[in-house]
């Protein structure tokens, strides 16, 4: 229907989100030992724990907090924010789930009714951003998880990747880009100061711009952190990052063809928080900090849960001590995952986006 072949972005979707057989539509495990690949939530709730001590310090200065998550994957943050904030006195009236995964979004529940029996009612999933909201706003690895277009120079020309078929197995095809993609790919070319050398092969997220944009004027006032893999545009777009940042997860190894195990592999690739921040101001919201997932832990609150845990059996603080190793640790989670931290009214910056802050980077 297409004309034999369909934008890369427009492959990802339909592998990650078609109704019944994409990735994260479908009843396959995704996450933990049984899955595909592990995420910070799922590594240890301490991430969650801290985390919740920084959205507390924002709700508290708030007259009608309220907490939204996106993409809560397997419920293991929500619950865990949520029992913090208790925890802390700062549990909000209402604590909304938006879930795009209609499978993801059931194990939610059910995850929640099991272990917060009493508190249900403040658990709400919504389909769609809200259009105005006062409080936090978190996202870990979702914005990862949005289609990307590949793309190729040809000299100074701007080429699109598309997918086509040849026998029974899926090809890329380059083609002459859409007017939309020659204009981004300008855009990193002019704040970048140089052109792309020829034969350079990349991604970038069109969607994350309204995404973002979106979610920024949402909120009227509070924060937002957005968790993921990524890094600024210079380094993005750097010569010797020639085939980007696209990887593919299958039973807990990484590869790079998005062309094989449609529907049944995780497709992501890191993002470019420049673009993010951008249409972030853009929409009237401001940076608080952008720090590397390390930094955003050690100085929101880590070494106080780890000193809750000091009198845990001996096993369980062992366990959490390789967990902090992998969330801490730059050849692990620590440097490679950053939170970008954005603010809205009149709301102090939290602690956790004061340490080592590398906003210069975008």
């Amino acid at each position: 229907m297409a004309g034999g072949s369909m934008s890369f972005a427009e492959f990802m979707n339909a592998c990650l989100y078609a109704p019944g057989l994409g990735y994260y539509a479908a009843g396959n495990r995704k996450f933990g030992a049984g899955g595909d690949f592990v995420t910070a939530p799922e590594i240890s709730p301490v991430f969650s724990r801290v985390v919740a001590r920084q959205v507390a310090s924002v709700l508290e200065q708030l007259s009608t907090p309220s907490v939204l998550e996106l993409g809560a994957g397997s419920g293991a943050m929500a619950v865990e924010i949520y029992k913090k904030l208790r925890e802390l006195g700062a549990a909000p009236e209402k604590y909304r789930v938006l879930e795009v995964s209609p499978d993801l979004r059931e194990r939610q529940q059910r995850r929640v009714a099991e272990q917060l029996p009493d508190d249900v009612e403040r658990f709400e999933w919504i389909d769609d951003i809200p259009e105005a909201m006062s409080g936090v706003i978190v996202a870990n690895e979702v914005l990862d998880a949005l289609p990307v277009e590949r793309f190729e120079m040809r000299g100074v020309d701007v080429l699109q990747h598309r997918v086509s078929t040849d026998g029974d197995g899926f090809v890329i095809r380059s083609s002459e880009a859409p007017t939309v993609l020659i204009e981004a790919v300008r855009g990193i070319e002019s704040d970048r100061g140089q052109r792309l050398p020829a034969g350079f092969c990349s991604e970038i997220c069109i969607a994350a711009s309204d995404w973002t944009a979106r979610l920024a004027s949402s909120l009227q006032q509070g924060a937002i952190f957005l968790f993921d893999y990524g890094v600024g545009r210079d380094v993005y777009y750097a010569p010797d990052r020639d085939g980007g940042w696209l990887r593919c997860y299958f039973r807990h190894h990484v590869h790079s063809d998005p062309l094989v195990y449609p529907g049944i592999q995780d497709i992501t690739a890191w993002v470019d928080f420049s673009l993010v921040a951008e249409a972030a101001v853009a929409a009237g919201a401001e940076i608080g900090g952008f720090v590397t997932q390390a930094h955003f832990l050690l100085a929101g609150g880590l070494d106080a849960e780890l000193h809750l845990m000091q009198d845990a059996p001996l096993d369980e603080q062992l366990e959490l001590a390789s967990a902090v190793k992998t969330l801490t640790l730059p050849g692990e989670m620590g440097e490679h995952v950053k939170c970008l931290g954005l603010v809205k009214g009149d709301v102090r910056t939290p602690d956790a986006l004061t340490m080592m802050d590398i906003t210069h980077t975008l």
